[in-house]
């Protein structure tokens, strides 16, 4: 087994010419990973993700191979799954006005080029759900783009499967999730090529690392929501004065805790599951 990546939050590995994604307890935000781990967050989000995966398995394949057959030590926080030639966009679907898509709706009156009504606020609720890519950073933020912008780097029928991959994805999820109290407000999703030219749903999906979730009983526009994701702690890290540049802040108990707390809460609430503390 090779170590292959590290990423902020994830590890890859070489097994076999498989891919061992280990997801980590690790957070990150701003792109800068804080100190401070949140127990049990690799594999929540990790549990989490492959529900999904299961729950999507007609709409469009995926890269996971087993949940299971992992290494003891990565048990219940890892994913066996096929190789991918990732796509280098990070495919977004937004159905509420919320974090960088704010900020440009604000300056510009559109999210990614795409034009929306006049009057929103922060925490709308998006006329229909928009497609809204950015770029795929190596180092340092991602970037906004334009649909056309992805027409021009993966050609125009790619980028048509993309983006009704992710709007199909995102409604099919957020339709679930609000069956069980919960907004998705906006959520990440990436593509790859499997080995026989098939596009195939890869990393992970629909988890509180990659997606803005709201108690629905609580939404209210016009103000910051309750997240039972990392927004949360990047509201907290905000607080402190930090300058969002490495290295993070420490995070305290109480916040650790709570972040904990949300990550498992959203978990039950869209699986039905009791989660089990990992190991």
């Amino acid at each position: 087994m090779k170590h292959i990546h590290a990423g902020k939050v994830r590890d890859l590995y070489d097994d076999d010419g498989d891919i061992l994604l280990v997801a980590s307890d690790r957070i990150s935000v701003y792109d800068v990973t804080l100190p401070t781990p949140i127990p049990d967050k690799g594999a929540l989000l990790t549990q989490l993700s492959r529900w999904w995966f299961e729950r999507f398995a007609d709409l469009v394949p995926n890269h996971v191979l087993s949940a299971t057959d992992v290494p003891e030590e990565f048990a219940g926080r890892a994913l066996r799954c096929r190789p991918l030639t990732m796509v280098k966009v990070e495919c977004i679907a937004r159905g509420y006005l919320s974090g960088s898509g704010l900020k440009e709706y604000r300056e510009r009156g559109t999210v990614s080029g795409v034009a929306l009504p006049d009057g929103l606020v922060e925490g709308s609720k998006l006329p229909e759900p928009i497609f809204t890519p950015t770029t795929k950073a190596d180092t340092g933020h991602d970037e906004a783009i334009t649909f056309d912008d992805v027409v021009a780097q993966e050609g125009g029928e790619t980028a048509e499967r993309l983006r009704a991959l992710t709007l199909e994805l995102y409604r099919a999820g957020a339709e679930h999730a609000a069956e069980r109290g919960i907004i998705v407000a906006d959520t990440k999703v990436e593509f790859g090529w499997d080995s026989d030219g098939v596009l195939t749903l890869g990393d992970e999906v629909l988890t509180s690392d990659s997606s803005r979730f709201w108690p629905a009983d609580e939404w209210q526009p016009g103000q910051p929501q309750h997240a039972f994701d990392k927004q949360f702690v990047r509201d907290w890290a905000t607080s402190t004065g930090w300058d969002k540049t490495p290295p993070g802040p420490e995070v305290p108990a109480d916040i650790v805790a709570a972040t904990r707390a949300r990550y498992a809460e959203a978990y039950e609430r869209i699986t039905g599951e009791t989660w089990q503390t990992a190991g």
